[in-house]
C-alpha cells in the first residue's frame, strides 16, 4: 500500500484492468494468465509499471511462465524498456512504451483562455479535424474514441484543436487531445486540455494522460500531470504452442 493517493488509485486502476487477481510490489514482477486483459490488445503480453511495482498479463499460463522467468531478475525500469524486453524474449512486435500521468484538483494547472466551443463527439467537425491530419496522429490522439463532449478552438470555421475523453473504469478519465500539425507550437493544445480536465475534474472523475510523444508529456506537465508510470505491450512469436495464442 502506498501513501501517494495518486500512485494508489492509478495502482487500483490498472489491477482492475488486468482482469484477475494481480498485485504492485516493490519485491517482484507479478505475471498472471488473463486472456481478457486490458493491459494490452487480445493475445498479447502488457506490462505495466507503477511506482516501484509492475504487473504483466499474458494469453495463457505457458506464456506467463516464459515472461516471469526472463523478466523477474531486471530493474524495473528495464522491464519496460523495448531493447531489453527484446533480448530477453521472442517478441514480434512492440506498442510503447506509453507513459501514464495522473493528476487531481489541488496539482492542476489550468492554461488561461475564453475560446473554447464546446460540441458533440461525433460532430462533423471533429471527425474533420481527424481527416485532415496524420494517421498515425488521429490514432495516438484517442480522439474518435472520447465519450464526453469535445471541448474545441476553432480558426474561422475549422476546429483545429480539440480535446475530450474515454470513460474507463474505477471513474477515470483517459484523456485525448489532437491539434492541427498546423497550429502546433501555440498553446492550443493546453486550452483545449484544460477545458477537458475540468470538466472530468468536475464530474468526480480521475483524469488519465497516456503519452508516447515528447510533445504530449510535455502538454501534460505543464498542466501539473505526474508521470507516476508507464505501460508497454508486447507479441510473442509461439513458444512450445504457447505464446500468441488468443
Amino acid at each position: 500500500m502506498t501513501d501517494d493517493p495518486l500512485l494508489e488509485r492509478a495502482q487500483q486502476l490498472w489491477a482492475g484492468l488486468a482482469g484477475t487477481q494481480v498485485a504492485f510490489t516493490d519485491s517482484a514482477i507479478d505475471v498472471v494468465a488473463s486472456p481478457q486483459s486490458l493491459l494490452c490488445p487480445p493475445g498479447w503480453v502488457g506490462i505495466v509499471v507503477l511506482g516501484g511495482g509492475v504487473i504483466a498479463t499474458a494469453p495463457d499460463n505457458g506464456t506467463a511462465e516464459i515472461v516471469r522467468h526472463a523478466l523477474n531478475d531486471l530493474l524495473v525500469t528495464a522491464m519496460i524498456d523495448p531493447a531489453t524486453v527484446r533480448d530477453r524474449l521472442p517478441v514480434t512486435e512492440i506498442l510503447g512504451p506509453a507513459t501514464l500521468a495522473y493528476c487531481d484538483a489541488a496539482g492542476f494547472h489550468p492554461a488561461e483562455s475564453s475560446a473554447i466551443e464546446t460540441i458533440p463527439p461525433d460532430h462533423i467537425d471533429v471527425g474533420s479535424l481527424l481527416a485532415r491530419v496524420p494517421a498515425e496522429d488521429a490514432g495516438e490522439s484517442g480522439l474518435a474514441e472520447i465519450t464526453s463532449p469535445a471541448f474545441v478552438v476553432r480558426a474561422g470555421p475549422d476546429v483545429v484543436a480539440a480535446a475530450g475523453y474515454r470513460a474507463w473504469p474505477r471513474q477515470t478519465a483517459h484523456l485525448s487531445v489532437l491539434t492541427a500539425p498546423a497550429e502546433r507550437g501555440r498553446g492550443l493544445a493546453r486550452v483545449v486540455a484544460t477545458a477537458a480536465v475540468t470538466d472530468a475534474l468536475n464530474a468526480g472523475l480521475f483524469p488519465q494522460w497516456r503519452a508516447r510523444p515528447e510533445a504530449s508529456r510535455r502538454v501534460a506537465q505543464a498542466l501539473g500531470f505526474r508521470e507516476l508510470g508507464s505501460q508497454l505491450s508486447i507479441h510473442l512469436m509461439p513458444v512450445d504452442g504457447t505464446a500468441g495464442r488468443s
